[in-house]
């Protein structure tokens, strides 16, 4: 296996018992980008300086928990020194002068950023096709989408561009394009990783998380970006586990998962329908006991997540005047238009006084919590398939403005409620990946990790990869 296939553990194993070099590690992953990424086109800017940070990780006598690892950014996150533009022509020249938390703690765990990942702009999307710079290409079929908005940081993951990434969630942009790509996506709660340093999209469900080849991988970066920061208010003073250690490896004794019927609904396509089946049996071997429930249906998050995304990207992009990015709004995209537009409609105060859609949305949202609430008294976690079906063709987005919406459909509920939930490869179909999510309430990280890992020690999805002879 070449230095760049390696998962996280396999990395660090190897590091620490001097089979390679962090050096070796990271040219094997800047070799791959360099001959595959003028097909995919994950990275959009990458780090000059990653050589030589190999190089002193590799003389570093300090023990340190992802020393030498290789990880890609996506694009919204700020880092000191390297350009950040969330993929939007506004930032195009903008060099952040701080680091965010989530990268902090990554450079202060060892880990070395390769570059930063195409995105949909500011992160408005669920395809990488509202980029400024261009589409990312799915993996698995140039041809198809990656998903998105972390579709940069999804499709370098599968293409072995690195060994781990970043991306960051608020309905789905971690889970979605994980599914679509093959690979393993954790959304931690809402309050577990800063957003401090995260260019903000819809400040109460922004979510950081790891995007990986493995569960167990997941676990270990969310146990190093997690916690709480002074520089943001809404993280939580919940001590962090240690995920990586507790994880439950075989068994999943007196698990209760439950399978709202309303997410295998009958526009699902047959075939991730069987795959979700196969699933919820492997699951039953393990030792989970599952149980068919009745929830509010995900569609009703569409309209809630619409409005409360809208209000709150109207609020949040209204700082990029021109006057201290270099770009005025003109420079902005029709996408970011439309949902300012969209936005600053609903929080006018002839509607917003009288309630009549950002308050509703808000009381609908909190009907979809309480639901979340009652289930999770009876049981650990659901279950269900991340997205309603494969990847899509190039172009699927294009004139529809609720594309993102619909293709996040099952995921949004657990977004805009706070939750946390994994999706991880079950199975595929016309030779494309689909995803099996696993959610919990929020803070059981531990929980959903257990679970998704247990299930992916049983299963060999995970292990497959896409064919990347392009030529």
């Amino acid at each position: 296996m070449k230095l760049n296939q390696l998962n996280l553990q396999e990395a660090l194993d190897g590091l620490k018992n001097q089979l390679f070099s962090s050096k070796e590690l990271i040219q094997a992953c800047l070799d791959q980008i360099k001959t595959k990424d003028k097909y995919l086109h994950a990275f959009l800017t990458l780090n000059s300086q990653a050589l030589k940070e190999a190089e002193a990780a590799d003389q570093d006598k300090i023990a340190k928990p992802l020393k030498g690892i290789p990880y890609a950014l996506k694009d919204n996150f700020l880092t000191e020194g390297i350009r950040t533009t969330a993929s939007a022509k506004v930032l195009d020249e903008f060099i952040p002068p701080y680091e965010s938390t989530v990268s902090a703690r990554l450079k202060a765990a060892g880990a070395i950023c390769l570059g930063k990942t195409n995105m949909d702009a500011w992160a408005h999307g669920s395809s990488t096709e509202t980029s400024d710079y261009g589409p990312t290409h799915n993996p698995w079929n140039l041809n198809y989408l990656p998903g998105g908005s972390s579709g940069g940081s999804a499709a370098a993951v599968s293409a072995d561009m690195c060994t781990f990434a970043i991306g960051s969630e608020t309905a789905g942009s971690v889970r979605q394009p994980s599914a679509w790509c093959g690979v393993t996506g954790f959304k931690p709660s809402y309050g577990r990783v800063s957003r401090y340093g995260l260019i903000a999209m819809a400040s109460s469900t922004d979510s950081p998380g790891p995007i990986c080849k493995t569960v167990s991988d997941a676990a270990l970066i969310t146990q190093v970006i997690a916690g709480q920061d002074p520089y943001d208010a809404t993280t939580s003073a919940l001590p962090v586990a240690n995920y990586s250690q507790n994880l439950n490896k075989t068994s999943l004794a007196g698990l209760e998962i439950a399978i709202p019927q309303e997410y295998l609904s009958k526009d699902l396509a047959p075939q991730v329908r069987q795959l979700i089946q196969k699933a919820i049996e492997q699951l039953a071997k393990l030792g989970a006991k599952l149980k068919p429930v009745t929830l509010l249906d995900p569609q009703y998050s569409i309209g809630v997540y619409t409005l409360v995304q809208r209000s709150e990207v109207s609020s949040n992009l209204a700082r990029f005047d021109g006057v201290r990015y270099g770009q005025d709004r003109s420079a902005f995209s029709h996408e970011a238009k439309n949902r300012c537009l969209l936005g600053t409609y609903a929080l006018s105060s002839r509607y917003h006084g009288e309630g009549e859609y950002y308050n509703q949305a808000q009381k609908v949202r909190t009907l979809i919590i309480q639901d979340f609430a009652k289930l999770f008294k009876s049981f650990n976690l659901y279950l269900g398939p991340t997205s309603p079906g494969p990847a899509l063709k190039l172009g699927a987005s294009q004139n529809n403005p609720m594309f993102g919406e619909m293709e996040d459909r099952l995921v949004e509920a657990a977004a805009i409620s706070g939750l946390t939930g994994i999706s991880v490869p079950c199975g595929f179909t016309n030779g494309l990946p689909i995803g099996l999510q696993l959610t919990g309430p929020q803070f059981s990280e531990q929980t959903v990790l257990n679970a998704a890992h247990a299930y992916q020690k049983s299963t060999a999805y995970h292990l497959l990869k896409p064919n990347l002879n392009y030529d």
